[in-house]
């Protein structure tokens, strides 16, 4: 019998029904760029001080009524203290000092308004403005979790674009936030909206593209559209220096979306499996006909469409896998904890160098275009290293490069701090391609029968990553160099712990759990004694079963 890709191998590889579906699924991922970065601007930390209004804004006497601190080896006026005023003599200060009573005053140098500025997140509440990002990030842990479903469900492209209604509505909606509160419960809908369609607009593209162009989808599309509209968020916010109005200029594009759900199709691989038959077939035909082919009269055969409509119910009939078998087994234990630490960490390096390009030296629009502009390059090296280089090292080699030269920025003379920025481009470089990398490796080392819940179970532990990442670039506001050491550190020991898993480049994908190999160190080898194989037993007992049964009918 016939597959999907062999039944429609007529259409061709990549005719304009193929190079439109990818442009249009690939260009939908761009408001996931900028929309997921928008807190590097958003909720920025301008200088401030406390209020002295008994200064009547003179000024004259602040090194009188602030005391200082050394920030980053500067010294400043304190931002969350000020001398006691008392009116009994000339100069009415006394050496005790206060919390800013009066509230604070923020420089307009580079921002109109922040949601910092708007809500006074700062001092005691300065933990509020990297919790902001969590929440968001939360949000996207949360959509990771249920959008799979809910597209296998109710269809792909009525999950992308309502998730994409969803993300530009609630966004729209956080323009007029009155609360800080309010601001992060809808920025909580727009994380789950945004990552919901981002994985609609990835399934509906696999499924829609024929072979030789899912990986080129995959990453030449939608991460690398992914990173042009990291690279629009700079532009945007070097013009708009209001919170408010620069969060209203990216959401709108959203609106520029509705016409796309008359030129994108829905899978009709799901179509298939959910019995609708005709609307598959209608969907291909039209597929043949903008590609200029002439369709098979009957493009699928009887027996093949019963085949779909009972793959779901085939599929929930076999042996039912769990997460717990993702660790029942040495070698699959050992491959998923590896995996897991190593995709924690590839994401709290990605998001924390992200969020943290306004602790850097030099002007914060600039240092933003250039780390979207670094992805771009980081996408393109990482497809063409996959194509040429073993899995553990594509895989270790750019987190190995990434982390040192963060460690080295600890390094640079004062004087050279533009070898800082580079350094942590450089950085960011590395641990971008391996983000790609690593989604193809994982795929490789999973077995068929968990596959998709061992890729599944990574992206949740990248998610708590990123939840954390916020605190990572935090931190720059009060030491630049402490976040580049942390994250530095925590990646070189990720790369190397990334040369322990086995091999996968030119070996057959595993399909049992039992076939999943052993670490690449030789302590280890696989001894098929140790391990259980459950599949045959459940196959074993299949049979049995059905035996049984038949002779029960005879």
């Amino acid at each position: 019998m016939r597959d999907y890709d062999e039944i429609t191998s007529f259409l061709g590889e990549w005719g304009p029904f193929q190079r439109t579906i990818f442009f249009l699924l690939s260009i939908s991922t761009i408001p996931n760029g900028y929309v997921g970065m928008s807190m590097v601007f958003l909720a920025d930390i301008p200088p401030h001080r406390c209020k002295l209004p008994y200064l009547n804004g003179t000024g004259v006497y602040l090194n009188q009524s602030l005391p200082t601190q050394v920030v980053n080896g500067e010294i400043i006026y304190s931002r969350c203290s000020r001398y006691k005023w008392v009116n009994t003599s000339r100069t009415g200060f006394l050496n005790d000092t206060e919390s800013c009573l009066d509230g604070w005053e923020y420089s307009t140098e580079r921002y109109t308004s922040t949601i910092v500025t708007e809500w006074n997140l700062v001092c005691e509440e300065d933990w509020k403005a990297p919790f902001s990002s969590s929440i968001f990030f939360a949000g996207v842990l949360t959509g990771s979790l249920i959008s799979g479903q809910v597209s296998d469900r109710y269809g792909r492209k009525v999950v992308l674009f309502f998730t994409m209604a969803l993300q530009t509505v609630f966004s729209l909606i956080q323009v007029f936030s009155n609360s800080w509160e309010m601001f992060c419960v809808l920025y909580f809908v727009v994380g789950l909206g945004q990552i919901s369609n981002y994985v609609a607009a990835f399934v509906l593209g696999s499924e829609l593209l024929g072979k030789s162009s899912r990986i080129a989808y995959s990453t030449l599309g939608v991460c690398v559209f992914y990173a042009l509209g990291y690279i629009i968020l700079p532009l945007f916010a070097y013009f708009i220096r209001s919170w408010r109005m620069l969060l209203f200029v990216i959401s709108i594009p959203g609106l520029f979306y509705v016409p796309l759900w008359w030129f994108i199709p829905e899978s009709p691989r799901w179509l298939l499996s959910q019995g609708r038959v005709e609307e598959a077939e209608a969907i291909i035909r039209a597929a043949a006909k903008k590609n200029g082919v002439t369709p098979p009269e009957n493009i699928f055969k009887g027996e093949e469409i019963i085949a779909f409509m009972q793959l779901t119910s085939k599929v929930k009939s076999q042996h039912s896998y769990t997460y717990i078998d993702l660790i029942r087994t040495t070698n699959i234990r050992n491959v998923s904890i590896i995996n897991f630490i190593v995709w924690m960490i590839i994401t709290i390096g990605y998001f924390g160098l992200s969020l943290n390009t306004p602790n850097m030296i030099g002007d914060p629009y600039v240092n933003c275009f250039i780390s979207a502009a670094t992805e771009i390059a980081a996408y393109i090296s990482a497809w063409a290293i996959l194509k040429y280089t073993p899995r553990r090292i594509a895989l270790s080699f750019p987190l190995l490069l990434g982390g040192a030269v963060l460690l080295l920025i600890q390094l640079v003379p004062s004087n050279l701090q533009i070898l800082s920025t580079v350094l942590a481009m450089a950085g960011k470089f590395g641990i971008t391609a391996a983000f790609s990398i690593v989604y193809v490796f994982a795929a490789e080392l999973f077995p068929t029968v968990v596959r998709n819940m061992g890729v599944g179970a990574c992206s949740m532990a990248s998610r708590i990553g990123s939840v954390l990442s916020p605190y990572i670039a935090f931190i720059g506001t009060y030491n630049k160099i402490l976040p580049y050491i942390l994250m530095g550190s925590i990646t070189v020991v990720v790369g190397l712990l990334s040369l322990l898993l086995p091999e996968t480049q030119g070996q057959p994908l595993p399909e049992k759990i039992s076939q999943v190999p052993p670490l690449h160190c030789c302590c280890n080898r696989r001894d098929p004694t140790l391990e259980i194989d459950l599949e045959d037993i459940s196959i074993r007992n299949g049979k049995n079963s059905g035996q049984h049964n038949s002779s029960q009918g005879y």
